[in-house]
C-alpha cells in the first residue's frame, strides 16, 4: 500500500509540474529549446528556508466527538503532555418491539462494551462508573469534546467496573481483536425495562423518551501512566455493536420443563447518539506557560489531538518572491521532524498523519488547494524511514504570492497555518516534532526555475 501511495504521489506530482511547466513555462527540459534565443538559459534551484519560519503553541477547542467512528475512554496520565480523562455516554435502542411475556423479572443486567486500540500502558488499572441519563441526546447534534455529560446524568450509580485494558493480535493477520468490558449493572435498571409500558416500546423515538442512555464516566486519579481505550461502540455491517443485555425469566419460560434465562440487547446501532466528553490538564508540563501566548516554539513542538494542542505556524518573507520576475515556483514543500527521543515512540506512537490547515482572512481554517488536487500529492502521512511529515502545498504559495487582490477568488493572504493531528476526535496518539531551531527542525523547502538572459 505504501508503495502504491509513493508512485501515486509521484504521479501527481509529476502532473503538476507538467501543468505548472504548461502555463508558466518553468519546466526544466530540453523541450522547446531549439525556439529560444541562443542567449536564454533557464536555471532549475533548490532552496531550504528555516530562519523566517515561527511556531506557537495554541490550546484546541470546538472538536466534534459525536460524529467519529470510535469513542475515546479512560485515565491517561501522559509523561509529557499531562493528565487526559475520557468519559462517554450513548443512546441504546431497540431493534424491534421487545415482548418480554407474562410477568417477566429481571435476573441481570450488564453493559458489554469492545474496544480495540490502548494508547498508554496496560498496567494502570482503570476504574468505570455507569450512570442512567436524565437529559436526552441528539443523534443529528454536534457535541464538542467540552460536553459536561455528569450533569447530564443521575447521581445513582449502576455499575462499576475495574480493569486493566488488554492488546490482542491475530496469530495471522497481526490485526488486533476486540476486547471485553463487561460492566455489571444495578438490576432495577432491567426491572425498568422489563416492566416498560408498551407505549413506550413502539417505537425508538417513544423508547429514547423513556429511556434516555447511559453515561459511562472513567475515574480519574490513576497511580499510574494509565491509557486510553478506543471503544468500537457502534454496531456495523460487521459488527454487532455494543449493547446493554438484560437476562430474565417470565411465566410462559418459567413453565417450561427445563427453562434457560431469557435475554435481550439493547444496542448502540449507527443511528444512536454517541459523545465523548475529554478533558485536559497541562499542570507540570513544559509547554504550560507559554500556551496560547505566542512564545516562539524554538527547540520542540507539541501536537495533541482531542481537543488538545495544535501549532500555528507562520512563513514569513513569501512577499520577496513576488518580485522575483524571472523565477517561478515549481515545488512549496514543508517538512516536519519528529523528535523521537521526547515523543518516545516505542511506548508511544506517533499519529499516522498530520493536518496543515491555513488560516484565511476571517481567521477561519480551510485546507489548502493543493488537498483538493490530490491528498496523496499534499501528504501529511508520516514517513517511518526517517519519521517526518512532508506538506506539498505548491499551489497555495503559488496564490500568497501571485493573488493580491483581495476581491480575487483565488485570494488567500498570508495569515499561517495550523498544524494538527489528523483525526482528532477518536484517535489518542499526540507526537512532539523539532522546533524552529533545532537543526532538523521545520523546513520550508522551495523548488524554483529561474530564467536568465
Amino acid at each position: 500500500m505504501k508503495k502504491y501511495i509513493r508512485q501515486f504521489g509521484i504521479i501527481a506530482a509529476g502532473a503538476l509540474l507538467f501543468m505548472l511547466g504548461f502555463s508558466s513555462c518553468n519546466e526544466y527540459s530540453d523541450l522547446g529549446l531549439e525556439i529560444l534565443p541562443g542567449t536564454d538559459l533557464i536555471n532549475v534551484k533548490n532552496v531550504v528556508v528555516k530562519d523566517s519560519i515561527t511556531a506557537y503553541a495554541n490550546s484546541e477547542t470546538g472538536i466534534v466527538t459525536s460524529k467519529s467512528g470510535y469513542n475515546l475512554l479512560g485515565s491517561f496520565n501522559d509523561p509529557v503532555f499531562g493528565a487526559t480523562n475520557a468519559s462517554f455516554a450513548a443512546q441504546l435502542r431497540i431493534t424491534s418491539f421487545p415482548d418480554f411475556g407474562t410477568n417477566p423479572v429481571a435476573d441481570s443486567v450488564f453493559m458489554f462494551l469492545y474496544y480495540t486500540g490502548v494508547y498508554g500502558d496496560t498496567i494502570t488499572e482503570q476504574h468505570l462508573k455507569v450512570y442512567e441519563l436524565e437529559s436526552s441526546l441528539d443523534p443529528d447534534e454536534e457535541y464538542k469534546q467540552d460536553i459536561d455529560l455528569k450533569t447530564m446524568a443521575s447521581n445513582q450509580l449502576l455499575g462499576e467496573l475495574s480493569f486493566t485494558p488488554k492488546v490482542k493480535l491475530d496469530s495471522t493477520y497481526g490485526d488486533t481483536l476486540l476486547q471485553l468490558l463487561q460492566i455489571p449493572i444495578d438490576p432495577s435498571l432491567g426491572e425498568k425495562l422489563v416492566s416498560a409500558d408498551s407505549l413506550d416500546k413502539v417505537s425508538n423515538d417513544a423508547f429514547l423518551q423513556f429511556f434516555k442512555g447511559l453515561y459511562i464516566e472513567s475515574e480519574q486519579g490513576n497511580s499510574g501512566v494509565g491509557s486510553l481505550i478506543t471503544l468500537n461502540a457502534s454496531a456495523t455491517s460487521t459488527f454487532q455493536g455494543s449493547a446493554l443485555v438484560i437476562y430474565y425469566n417470565n411465566d410462559e419460560n418459567l413453565a417450561q420443563d427445563e427453562p434457560d434465562t431469557l435475554s435481550r440487547a439493547f444496542i448502540i446501532t449507527e443511528n444512536s447518539a454517541r459523545v465523548t466528553n475529554i478533558t485536559h490538564d497541562y499542570t507540570g508540563t513544559p509547554f504550560v506557560n507559554d500556551l496560547d501566548q505566542q512564545v516562539k516554539q524554538d527547540n520542540q513542538i507539541y501536537i495533541q489531538p482531542t481537543g488538545g494542542l495544535k501549532s500555528r505556524v507562520w512563513i514569513g518573507g513569501l512577499s520577496g518572491w513576488r518580485d522575483s520576475v524571472n523565477v517561478s515556483i515549481n515545488k512549496a514543500e514543508l517538512v516536519f521532524q519528529i523528535d523521537t527521543v521526547a515523543s518516545n515512540i516505542e511506548n508511544y506512537p506517533p499519529p499516522s498523519q498530520l493536518t496543515l490547515t491555513f488560516v484565511d482572512n476571517d481567521g477561519e481554517e480551510r485546507l489548502p488547494i493543493d488537498y483538493y488536487f490530490s491528498p496523496y500529492f499534499y501528504n501529511g502521512y508520516l514517513n517511518t524511514d526517517d519519521y517526518t511529515y512532508h506538506f506539498n502545498i505548491t499551489q497555495h504559495i503559488q496564490r500568497v504570492i501571485n493573488v493580491t487582490d483581495q476581491e480575487n477568488a483565488d485570494y488567500v493572504g498570508n495569515h499561517g497555518f495550523y498544524l494538527t493531528t489528523g483525526q482528532r476526535a477518536d484517535d489518542a496518539k499526540r507526537v512532539i516534532l523539532e522546533g524552529t531551531k533545532r537543526n532538523s527542525g521545520i523546513k520550508f523547502i522551495v523548488t524554483y526555475s529561474e530564467y536568465l538572459q
